[in-house]
């Protein structure tokens, strides 16, 4: 019987942008920036430092996933709604199997301008990965229907995600690291919720590897429920 080759998976990272080459990020594919006026441009260059090491993150557990970088926030970790609708469409138009979107809303009035590009998602079989809830509040899109959510715990290993019951709804359960820097305590780093979806969206990629068929945030859970696939290099 001939094993399935894995299929490369596009993994599209809504942030600040990223920096390459890098010592945790070689490179990326291609990149756009949106601002809030409506623009559009090639500059991702990343000003805080909050995608490249979001991207870091994924790449490291998933490194023959292909990146594209979307960026919405420049100077600080602030958008809208009408530019990460933006960002997501653009993503899925393109055939992204994974959308890593950090952050999100906590105004629950929002999920009506966010829930069709999600639908948008899901009929383009994208799979939205987002904060579900920070601060003790439900965050959107990342608690909407049809998105794997994410929620952190310290305690996890970084490179481990569990499927849990959360409030109702199952959600991935990631640690809120990035990658470490030599020398640096890792709560002087930068660190949160961004990073638990960051490191979910890096399994969820090489899990799909294997699995071509898996094009919806159910069949994603499904795979991760009670495991977690091997790391790159088998370790």
């Amino acid at each position: 019987m001939t094993a399935q080759r894995p299929t490369v998976v596009h993994v599209a990272i809504i942030d600040s942008g990223a920096n390459v080459p890098h010592p945790h990020l070689p490179s990326v594919a291609d990149g756009i920036a949106f601002d809030v006026d409506g623009g559009a441009s090639g500059d991702v260059v990343d000003r805080l430092g909050h995608g490249t090491a979001a991207a870091a993150a994924i790449h490291e557990k998933a490194p023959d996933a292909v990146l594209h970088v979307v960026k919405v926030f420049d100077r600080e970790l602030a958008t809208t709604v009408a530019t990460l609708v933006r960002a997501i469409d653009w993503a899925t138009e393109r055939g992204c199997r994974v959308v890593n979107l950090s952050l999100g809303t906590p105004n629950a009035f929002r999920a009506t301008e966010l829930a069709p590009a999600i639908e948008r998602a899901a009929e383009r079989g994208s799979i939205v990965v987002s904060a579900f809830a920070m601060d003790g509040r439900r965050w959107y899109p990342g608690s909407m229907g049809g998105v794997v959510g994410v929620v952190m715990d310290p305690d996890q290993p970084r490179d481990e995600v569990h499927v849990i019951d959360f409030e109702g709804k199952e959600v991935l359960r990631a640690a809120p690291w990035p990658r470490p820097v030599p020398g640096l305590p890792r709560e002087r780093n930068l660190n949160g919720i961004s990073f638990a979806v960051a490191n979910a969206t890096g399994v969820l990629a090489r899990v799909l590897a294997g699995a071509p068929e898996a094009r919806t945030a159910r069949a994603a859970l499904a795979l991760l429920r009670g495991r977690t696939p091997p790391s790159p290099g088998g370790h």
